[in-house]
């Protein structure tokens, strides 16, 4: 399994899936076949109604330190560069297009690429010794794909910071700053990510479903679009029959029982 550059671990009967990035000796940095490999899960997974949550996690001590440096210089070539960064960012748009939530478990070090995914993550639950940085600057290289999914999970001003100094932040921070949710000693972050999930995969996957895809196409809309759009998506998921099932439950006192996307 070793050699095997993302591991792939149904962790529940009830749809919990996790990938494992797994280039511990490189600190799980993003090359080029990585990133095919982890496309390749992303792609068969969203198809899968049978996986309900995702979770990205790091082997080693490191969840992600970024691109292969190493790889990028051996391939000097303007060609090469804008191939790669075509691929990374095909895999963060497909983590938010995919149905499923997709949660990431940082126990280390996620610098530059590693940050941004991140923070293209649904949702990111994080050690308490876990740090994070977009430290391309500090080799004359600023994380201008980083930014793009920093920008939209911190202010302004503290996204900056961090594209312009390069500086590492603590997990806290990364919480208060809004690029994670939740931080946990080291020894209970299994459990945190575990009870996230669950009550993820406990509602009905429709809704679910239904739900992460307007909220990232509806912050790109203007605020009149994005409600004229989120009202006709409620409108549609008012007819199915997760819906119908489900305010039966609840006015009846029972037990939802979702028949799935």
């Amino acid at each position: 399994m070793d050699d095997q550059l993302i591991l792939l671990r149904n962790d529940r009967a009830d749809g919990l899936t996790t990938l494992t990035l797994n280039r511990p000796n490189q600190f799980n940095s993003l090359s080029g076949d990585m990133l095919s490999a982890l496309q390749s899960a992303l792609d068969a997974i969203a198809s899968d109604p049978k996986v309900r949550v995702v979770v990205i996690a790091g082997a080693g001590k490191a969840f992600c330190a970024g691109h292969d440096l190493k790889e990028m210089r051996a391939n000097h070539n303007k060609g090469f560069m804008q191939a790669l960064f075509k691929q990374c960012g095909k895999v963060m748009m497909t983590i938010t297009q995919m149905p499923q939530p997709v949660i990431a478990r940082i126990h280390g070090i996620a610098t530059a690429a590693g940050c941004q995914l991140v923070s293209m993550c649904d949702l990111a639950v994080a050690a308490d010794v876990a740090r994070f940085a977009t430290s391309g600057i500090n080799v004359g290289l600023f994380c201008a794909t980083p930014g793009v999914g920093l920008s939209r999970n911190l202010g302004r001003k503290q996204a900056l910071e961090m594209l312009l100094t390069g500086d590492f932040i603590d997990a806290q921070a990364a919480m208060r700053q809004g690029l994670i949710n939740r931080v946990v000693p080291l020894d209970m972050l299994d459990s945190e990510v575990d009870q996230l999930a669950g009550a993820i995969i406990a509602k009905s996957s429709l809704a679910i479903g239904m739900g992460k895809q307007m909220f990232y196409k509806q912050l790109e809309m203007g605020l009149d679009a994005a409600y004229q759009y989120a009202a006709e998506v409620m409108a549609c998921n008012m007819m199915a029959e997760d819906a119908a099932e489900g305010i039966d439950a609840f006015i009846g006192k029972r037990k939802a029982e979702w028949k799935g996307r």
